[in-house]
């Protein structure tokens, strides 16, 4: 396959921008108009690809396969368990603000070789799903164990999920880094800019113990664990090497120069002229070569540190006999090095236990690196239902697997009609039940497809525990007869949000079509970053408001119908959240969904007060009644994209009626997947 594509015609093409519609070379037939469910092919392509060397950036060794990796890992790697921001989902790495990170440097690179195959395929293939199996490729072209490949990303059309990664105005207003170099969750990266953390050490020194402290602090904020983490370091650096050739740096970043990005100033700026991380340096003494030869050197040397070339701190063995690698080019030698967050590994107990582990069990090193890659590489993508291919691994612990849907379902009409008996012998149940459901279904989180109803984990810890869900145990209490009169095949799940539509029918709300076939986990696992982000609480930000929507994947039209309704119908007493009354001390209940929140909101003005009762709260009070709201009520009046959806429902109740029926519909079922980019319930 030939690669070479001049820069001026990539640039026309948009080659680093354009999506969906990609532009086709010539010969490429078009027969790939769907999406792909075996990739087959597209392997075979990229193994073509990895050792057909090219001028414009000639390749390590003759292998594409360490940079190809690298390109994955930072695509994968900037996902964070805080709100399921970033991940590979999306291929957002060409876009602003990640392709002009410093930890991205010359990224634009491995992406222009891979757009033969990306323009060969189409539409049939994503980028997202291209660089991840681009990176599983390289890795089993050297040697190295996988666990298997999910399918089905998509691709985003800019790069503005990726705000909240920073730098950006966004993140700096939600996710401030006074320090950069020292940023704390929810913040991904110990560094906006950087992957996971300095590999020089914390705020640039290099101190590895204090290093070590760092990385369990960084990858615990992506859900890994001790031997993850370890495996993932030491699996990275058994390929290829670090370029820093010279202090003079890689140049200008696309942001500043789109057209010839990152030239390189040492040299010619390529080959053995290279610049990127700025740390000249390789690990092994085979970096094509899959081994655990990394944790071999680590502990079998003593290290000392010195400047590289890049005048970056870095380490060589002590003493004459040095282990050497070739050049990249192949013609002369490079002594081999360490980093300090690879030192680091040495300076904490059970990062050196691991060490030694891998260092002496090659087979148990294979087994953690081929699950923990496939966990970075996919973690992002939600549940297995969500992957397609010819090679998806079973369920992990951490897809939080469900059981299948049974075979056989109850009929839904006679479980309306028990629930409905409830209602009309306690009316007060028409809050408990639009709220249970709502506190259910108001987990599910679109960035990372965690959380929904599916599963009803919010009869577990830590759900349960939560202080929005207090007395929602008292609610799961008064379904319990209707759930033991269907018996297993009528899951709490599909009972928690039938519940919450016939409530909201019962409350004047229109007939909403039920989906049935949720099944239920048998623990609260993967809830722990759930907990809701909007409470109703006086410290609650516009900025937090509308990233909590955003999170859950609504519009702020369909948040503004649904918090609305919250105000009209929630539970009245003993409540916490969206989904509740608002006049605790009010003597007369409407327990009628209507648009009377937007009337009230827009008719009157609000002043700040101290509701006094068993739980002090701060609210907002109608200047001339005794009428409350909470501050992210009153900012549907105050900001003007809020109001002006308030202003489309002050006197239009029947539109109101419409859309909170879609708008809960739509959240109820947000988790029903059907693959990568279909709904069971649509």
């Amino acid at each position: 396959m030939k690669l070479i594509l001049s820069l001026v015609y990539l640039h026309n093409l948009g080659w680093d921008n354009h999506i969906m519609g990609y532009p086709r070379i010539p010969g490429n037939t078009g027969d790939h108009q769907r999406r792909l469910d075996n990739f087959d092919d597209v392997i075979k392509d990229v193994n073509e690809l990895l050792t057909d060397s090219q001028e414009f950036w000639p390749a390590d060794y003759g292998n594409y396969g360490p940079l190809l990796i690298r390109l994955a890992w930072h695509s994968a790697g900037t996902y964070r368990s805080s709100d399921g921001r970033g991940g590979g989902n999306g291929g957002r790495q060409r876009f602003e603000p990640e392709r002009s990170w410093p930890d991205n440097t010359n990224l634009d690179k491995a992406r222009r070789l891979l757009i033969p195959i990306k323009q060969k395929y189409g539409e049939a293939l994503s980028w997202g799903d291209l660089i991840i199996i681009a990176g599983n490729t390289a890795i089993q072209n050297m040697g190295g164990p996988l666990l298997g490949f999910c399918g089905g990303r998509a691709d985003a059309l800019d790069g503005s999920d990726s705000a909240m990664l920073g730098p950006s105005k966004e993140q700096e207003t939600l996710m401030p880094c006074p320090v950069n170099g020292a940023c704390k969750a929810p913040l991904g990266a110990s560094t906006v800019g950087l992957i996971y953390v300095n590999p020089a050490g914390p705020m640039g020194v290099p101190v590895p113990k204090k290093s070590s402290l760092d990385i369990r602090e960084v990858f615990g904020r992506m859900n890994m664990n001790d031997t993850e983490t370890v495996a993932l370091i030491g699996g990275g650096h058994s390929f290829g090497k670090g370029h820093g050739a010279c202090p003079a740096g890689a140049g200008k970043p696309p942001k500043e120069d789109p057209i010839n990005p990152w030239p390189g100033n040492c040299g010619k700026g390529t080959g053995n002229d290279t610049f990127t991380s700025g740390f000249e340096i390789v690990w092994t003494t085979n970096p094509t070569e899959w081994d655990n030869e990394f944790f071999k050197n680590l502990l079998l040397f003593d290290w000392q540190i010195y400047k590289g070339p890049g005048n970056s701190f870095q380490w060589t063995m002590k003493g004459d006999k040095r282990p050497a690698a070739p050049s990249a080019d192949g013609k002369t030698k490079q002594t081999i090095g360490m980093l300090t967050s690879d030192l680091a590994l040495l300076h904490d107990d059970s990062y050196l236990d691991i060490v030694k582990k891998f260092a002496s069990d090659q087979a148990a090193f294979d087994h953690a690196f081929a699950n923990a890659w496939y966990k970075l590489t996919t973690r992002d993508m939600g549940p297995v239902t969500r992957c397609i291919g010819n090679n998806v691994p079973p369920s992990q612990p951490w897809q939080y697997p469900l059981p299948p849907t049974p075979s056989n379902l109850p009929n839904f009409s006679p479980v309306r009609k028990a629930i409905r008996k409830i209602l009309n012998k306690n009316r007060g149940a028409i809050g408990k039940f639009a709220r249970l459901a709502w506190q259910s279904i108001s987990t599910f989180r679109s960035t990372d497809y965690l959380g929904g109803g599916n599963g009803a984990r919010i009869r577990f810890s830590p759900q349960k525990d939560w202080s929005v869900n207090k007395n929602l145990n008292k609610v799961l209490y008064l379904l319990r007869p209707v759930k033991e009169k269907f018996g297993e095949s009528l899951s709490w799940a599909d009972l928690i949000v039938l519940a919450g539509n016939t409530a909201i029918e019962r409350a004047g709300g229109k007939r909403m079509v039920f989906c049935g076939g949720r099944t239920d986990a048998l623990d609260g696992e993967g809830s722990t970053d759930l907990k809701p982000k909007i409470t109703g609480d006086f410290y609650d930000s516009l900025a937090q408001l509308k990233e909590f929507m955003k999170l859950m994947g609504l519009s702020q039209r369909e948040f503004a119908v649904l918090n609305a309704g919250g105000y009209a119908i929630g539970e009245q007493y003993g409540c916490d959240g969206l989904f509740c009354k608002r006049d605790v001390q009010a003597f007369k209940t409407d327990y009628r969904l209507s648009n009377r929140f937007f009337a009230i909101l827009q008719s009157k003005d609000w002043i700040k007060h101290t509701v006094y009762g068993n739980n002090q709260k701060r609210m907002y009070k109608a200047s001339d009644s005794h009428t409350f709201m909470f501050s992210t009520d009153v900012m549907f009046k105050e900001d003007s994209e809020l109001n002006d959806v308030t202003n489309q429902y002050v006197y239009d109740n029947e539109k109101f009626l419409d859309d909170f029926a879609a708008a809960w519909t739509k959240l109820a079922n947000a988790d029903r997947f059907d693959g990568p980019y279909g709904n069971l319930c649509n």
